[in-house]
């Protein structure tokens, strides 16, 4: 919703992205440490302009600990490791990635544009590369169908990955798209809260990794936080305590509008 009603899209010039980091520069002074470059998918940048970014982003803040981006795993995958080394040596040390799902199904359901074994391709690019990962992926969207699919070749994937991190959001749906349409006309089955968390501790269970995981968001029914293995069975006696409790605890159901 936000890209389709947004501007169209467009790779902003290197000089004017300069211009915001000077005018960031004049806002925090010379001690900030972690700088952002938000849009869907930065990454799709020419590499030479990203590269001119980042290298200008350390000039200005000599204490610059950290650069993030979001990137698509096909986009990813056409850069190749080659050019993701020069982006980490350029200072760029952190991409979030939306994996979504592990299931080519969902992947194709919710037309994604790419397919697991693209987003294994991608994930281990970036980790060549000595970029930190931070995966997505989104509870119940698989629906009650796909729920069991959707958490196993989930954890499968972020398993063949090993990405610093597996951040988890939960499935809204939003107004005017068609899932909302599909969900009315019963062909798309959302789930309940206790099965959004059963599906979680299937995830968890299958995930074989060491990561941070954390699910510290709006959407989610539970807040889970901790480093994998070490706290995997702290994290799902937590997961029994809330597949106990009452329908009342969670948070009311609603209809995204953004």
């Amino acid at each position: 919703m936000v890209y389709k009603k947004g501007p169209r899209f467009r790779v902003r010039q290197v000089s004017d992205i300069c211009a915001d980091i000077d005018e960031s520069f004049d806002q925090y002074g010379p001690t900030a440490q972690s700088i952002f470059f938000p849009a869907g998918n930065t990454i799709a940048m020419p590499t030479q302009a990203l590269v001119a970014i980042c290298r200008y982003s350390k000039m200005k803040f000599p204490r610059l600990q950290r650069i993030t981006v979001y990137g698509s795993s096909p986009y990813i995958v056409r850069k190749g490791l080659q050019e993701m080394r020069q982006l980490r040596e350029a200072g760029l040390s952190r991409i979030h990635v939306g994996l979504e799902s592990g299931d080519d199904i969902v992947l194709k359901q919710v037309k994604k544009g790419t397919d697991a074994a693209e987003q294994i391709q991608a994930g281990r690019i970036v980790k060549q590369a000595g970029i930190e990962l931070s995966e997505y992926v989104i509870l119940g969207l698989g629906g009650i169908e796909r729920s069991h699919a959707h958490a196993v070749n989930t954890a499968n994937a972020l398993n063949a990955i090993k990405p610093d991190f597996v951040r988890l959001r939960t499935l809204v749906p939003k107004t005017n798209t068609l899932l909302l349409h599909q969900i009315n006309k019963g062909r798309f089955q959302l789930l309940s809260p206790h099965q959004v968390i059963q599906e979680t501790r299937m995830l968890l269970e299958n995930l074989n990794i060491s990561t941070v995981l954390t699910s510290d968001h709006y959407t989610n029914y539970l807040n889970l936080a901790g480093k994998l293995p070490h706290d995997k069975s702290t994290l799902l006696e937590t997961i029994d305590q809330a597949l106990a409790w009452d329908i009342g605890r969670f948070r009311p159901f609603f209809i995204g509008t953004q």
